[in-house]
């Protein structure tokens, strides 16, 4: 199985107080023993970078910078990091203009190119809904990836 990790799950592996933590915890301790594919790309980094250095009341973790770029290396040693396809764009205005994509939920749509260019059918997310208009790739849950796994 090859899957994209979604920031909403990095995210949660860094908050101790989430409720989706030790099921976050689960599914990559899982697909690691399994020794699935586990991808990384850019943006998804750089969206968990914005999150994590965000102050605690403005819905952030609230980590300094070289606690953000430590967690950014401990994802880095267990999920490898993709190249930009050069593609890419090709991908994403397909999309979005298959699906009539708007707003914020353009970067959305970008995961779903990148996943594409990349041949990967699999998005491992908190946030299934963000991509269930996609018939390209299957968004799965942490929760649901344990469930079918065990």
């Amino acid at each position: 199985m090859q899957l994209l990790i979604d920031t909403s799950v990095l995210v949660r592996l860094r908050d101790k107080g989430s409720p989706h933590l030790v099921e976050c915890e689960r599914a990559i301790d899982l697909l690691i023993v399994r020794d699935e594919k586990l991808y990384l790309c850019t943006q998804v980094l750089i969206e968990f970078w914005s999150v994590a250095t965000r102050p605690l009341e403005a819905n952030g973790l609230g980590r300094n910078a070289e606690q953000a770029f430590l967690d950014c290396q401990l994802f880095l040693g267990v999920m490898s990091l993709l190249d930009e396809p050069p593609d890419i764009a090709r991908y994403w205005l397909e999309l979005v203009r298959r699906y009539e994509v708007k707003g914020k939920e353009v970067h959305d749509a970008r995961l779903v190119a990148f996943a594409l260019a990349h041949g990967i059918p699999h998005i491992l997310t908190l946030n299934p809904a963000d991509f269930s208009r996609y018939q390209e790739v299957a968004a799965i849950t942490p929760a649901n990836l344990v469930e079918q796994l065990s």
